[in-house]
């Protein structure tokens, strides 16, 4: 017995001398740290977002609420907020957000112990130890529990950490992204219903008119003051006019189903809140300009492809710390013996430890190769993340740019809708006047149709803009709770 108990220290001492050489490395950590993506991001050029806006406010001033509070419409808030908190691409997202989580816990928790509890019954039959031969049988009972940790000498499972918190950091920008989006996407088929709406209730009124003409063109055909061709020609144009109503009313079948879907409800389920006619809703006189600074650091798709970055250079680390030897240890605590009765024992207590050394020394190069695959990894997501600052920045300077021209445009319409009203009220005091014709004084009210419709889509153009303005700034996500379940949607 002692010398087997000799034996034991005498390994337990070459244990320890294998390992302590590696316990004084403890504290080092192999891979690049990461120290943001400097490196990778595009410095935007001193002229960028080329003009200004009258009475543009810095953009915090707007970062407190929801951009579409602007447009001052109660409906549009309503389905705006439905959408966010009914959708199923959002659903997905934040169940993409939990699953990130319960990978980082996961990760924490792995470079804890692990304990177990053990029930062991073994029978053994052994060859005698003595001259006449012969055999003996063995029983062993044994209860107890057992432990074994593996100490992150090199920091691998320190890099599995730092990962894994980077890829909840990114589900959640990834959300974020998501949600605006979908506030962007639902504004902007709200604009598009209302518009088309608009021009099919101006076109109505157009073919009345039109109508009105063609039954005085027929009374001056039949008593002879006009042509069969001034009939024909009145009655074409009408048709035509009306043929181009239908296509309207089939965008606006396919803009409420878009929007009931937009929000998790049933195509149709919002008809009898959408049916009613109401204006295209107007951006407000004043209109936040960012900054590319303040641009780069809201955006989410942009937090999400530099989260991204961080945890492709964590990862380089924990390939690099695979290469490494590894220790680990295993206990084992219990009762038992021989017979079942020992397990009861407590005289009888069974302790074992046993630490372990691994090295994969001689892998034929398949741990530099996951380094160096882990290192292309890293420089894909920054090239991605290059692509996504210089796509931000594109975006923001173009929809700035269009935002601004269609004021331009929308104020010159608005200026030849006032001449072409002007032009029918003159019309109207030479009719009352008898000097031009009821025929002359419809097409007077036509042309101011015309120019209210011309109008109209500009104002509806101008809206869009607005709201391709808001989704370039990467506004619309600001206030809401990337953990919150979403609610049960009902119909507003």
């Amino acid at each position: 017995m002692p010398r087997r108990s000799r034996l034991i220290e005498s390994l337990m001492r070459g244990y320890l001398s294998l390992a302590l050489p590696l316990f004084l490395t403890a504290a080092c950590t192999v891979g690049p740290d990461y120290a943001g993506p400097s490196g990778a991001a595009p410095a935007p050029p001193p002229h960028f977002i080329r003009g200004s806006i009258a009475g543009a406010q810095p953009a915090v001033a707007i970062a407190g609420q929801p951009w579409w509070l602007g447009l001052g419409d109660p409906l549009l808030d309503t389905l705006v907020a439905r959408a966010l908190s009914g959708n199923p691409d959002i659903d997905a997202a934040a169940a993409r957000i939990r699953q990130a989580r319960a990978s980082l816990r996961e990760r924490k928790a792995a470079g804890l112990p692990a304990v177990n509890s053990s029930a062991l019954y073994a029978k053994a039959r052994l060859p005698g130890q003595s001259a006449g031969g012969g055999s003996s049988n063995l029983e062993l009972y044994n209860l107890g529990f057992d432990s074994s940790w593996e100490l992150d000498l090199f920091g691998g499972q320190h890099r599995a950490v730092e990962a894994a918190r980077a890829d909840v950091e990114a589900r959640e920008a990834s959300l974020d992204d998501a949600r605006v989006t979908l506030s962007a996407e639902v504004a902007q088929t709200y604009v598009d219903l209302r518009d088309r709406q608009q021009r099919v209730a101006l076109a109505g009124a157009s073919l009345a008119l039109r109508d009105q003409a063609i039954a005085l063109t027929r009374q001056r055909f039949e008593s002879g003051t006009a042509t069969r061709s001034d009939l024909l020609l009145a009655q074409k144009e009408r048709d035509e006019a009306q043929a181009q109503i239908e296509p309207l009313k089939a965008d606006i079948d396919g803009q409420k189903d878009r929007l009931a879907i937009l929000t998790g409800a049933l195509p149709g389920a919002l008809d009898g809140v959408l049916d009613n006619l109401a204006p295209v809703p107007l951006p407000p006189p004043q209109v936040a300009v960012d900054d590319p600074a303040a641009l780069i650091r809201r955006r989410p798709d942009i937090r999400a492809a530099e989260r991204t970055l961080a945890a492709q250079t964590a990862r380089i680390g924990q390939a690099d710390a695979a290469r490494f030897p590894r220790v680990s240890f295993l206990g084992l605590i219990g009762l038992g013996g021989a017979t079942p009765g020992d397990i009861f024992d407590l005289d009888k207590i069974v302790l074992a430890a046993a630490p372990r050394l691994s090295w994969n020394f001689l892998d034929f190069g398949r741990g530099p190769a996951k380094v160096r695959g882990a290192e292309a990894q890293r420089d894909e997501a920054a090239a991605r993340y290059r692509a996504t600052v210089l796509g931000a920045l594109q975006d923001a300077e173009g929809a700035l740019s269009r935002f601004q021209h269609q004021r331009v445009v929308l104020a010159e319409l608005a200026q030849a809708e006032r001449h072409a009203s002007e032009a029918g009220a003159l019309a109207r005091q030479r009719r009352e006047a008898g000097t031009i014709s009821l025929i002359d004084y419809l097409a007077a009210r036509r042309m101011l149709i015309n120019a209210t419709l011309a109008r109209q889509q500009a104002s509806a153009a101008l809206t869009s803009t607005f709201i391709a303005l808001q989704k370039a700034f990467g506004l619309g996500w600001q206030g809401l709770d990337a953990t919150a379940t979403p609610p049960a949607t009902s119909q507003p």
